[in-house]
């Protein structure tokens, strides 16, 4: 659904991918795109993300997501917001929209006046609050489930860690990590994310065209997709790539493949980063507990060892491996609900 409103300047697009499982949910980015085509795609890649992330978390929801075309720093206003709540709210709870890239709680909030189709509300709402530390601490199990397979043991103790994007997510992986005794260099292209880590702790700061040639264990992309791709797997020389980033491989197929044959363990990115869906499911379902969205969160540990023997067993890649088990899940709930 295009969605445009030129009294308070919104353009965005919603994508709903599949309600196999359950109502989509999925977060509404907010980004500077230079195309409407480009804002399209990315609506549509991020949208059957959500599908395969909620499938293979095992909760009851579908894939969705929106995007809006602006610069999030200067385009935002109370009434575009609203305006777009009203967009949200005439789907009739087909989509239930979250926090993204560019996007706060605030911003749901504004959302929230206008539908109750929204997730990732402020905790004086009822709400579960910003989602961001819940996707942090899934990708952490998901980097330990990682090294589990690549080295015998999961300790993340010692290792060069290089987490490429410390927005929302990122900020509180390093927390982690630094927790764990990880050394970590981290980048980013905006300069207060770099200042609010550096403040609170000691890490190394790289330029952010030196990320995919700076020596490390484990890369952790964390900023927006396509970052493995023909260019960068030149230059990687980690073992293990396991970040935030949705859609991080350019092709799941063509770089799947390339990452496998190289030896490296690639962790699902909509495996490993579903904690923030995850959290937003336990506030949909009705009263929010948040004990009961970390134990639900934890289950990525093993659910990501269990996609590494697939990728073995069948001898394909780690991305087609997580896509077959949530694809049986879905296929599972058509064939239950007479879908097929």
């Amino acid at each position: 659904m295009f969605c445009n409103d030129p009294a308070t300047g919104l353009k965005s697009i919603i994508a709903i991918h599949d309600t196999s499982l359950g109502p989509s949910l999925g977060g509404t980015r907010m980004w500077n795109y230079q195309h409407e085509s480009d804002a399209l795609v990315d609506v549509l890649r991020l949208s059957r993300g959500m599908t395969f992330k909620s499938a293979i978390s095992g909760i009851n929801l579908g894939g969705g997501k929106a995007v809006i075309i602006g610069d999030s720093h200067k385009d935002k206003s109370e009434m575009m917001w609203r305006r777009y709540g009203k967009f949200v709210d005439s789907l009739g709870g087909k989509y239930i929209t979250a926090e993204d890239v560019g996007t706060s709680t605030q911003d749901i909030e504004y959302i929230f006046q206008e539908t109750k189709h929204v997730a990732g509300k402020p905790k004086y709402l009822n709400g579960s609050g910003d989602p961001s530390p819940f996707t942090a601490y899934g990708v952490y199990l998901g980097m330990k489930a990682s090294c589990k397979k690549a080295k015998g043991n999961d300790s993340l103790t010692g290792l060069k860690i290089t987490v490429q994007g410390v927005g929302h997510v990122g900020y509180y992986l390093v927390d982690h990590l630094l927790k764990e005794g990880a050394i970590v260099s981290i980048c980013d292209i905006n300069q207060n994310n770099i200042k609010l880590v550096t403040d609170k702790h000691q890490v190394n700061v790289i330029d952010v065209k030196d990320v995919y040639t700076h020596p490390c264990d484990i890369y952790a992309p964390c900023a927006l997709g396509a970052t493995v791709n023909n260019d960068t797997l030149e230059h990687l020389k980690c073992s293990i790539i396991a970040g935030a980033a949705n859609n991080q491989l350019q092709s799941e197929k063509i770089h799947g493949d390339i990452v496998k044959q190289r030896g490296i363990v690639y962790a699902p990115d909509f495996l490993i980063n579903a904690g923030g869906v995850i959290n937003c499911y336990i506030e949909v379902c009705g009263e929010y507990n948040e004990e009961r969205s970390m134990k639900f969160i934890e289950k990525i540990y093993d659910r990501s060892l269990e996609i590494f023997a697939l990728s073995d067993k069948e001898n394909i890649n780690n991305q087609e491996a997580a896509i077959k088990i949530a694809k049986q899940r879905i296929e599972s709930a058509r064939t239950l609900n007479g879908r097929r």
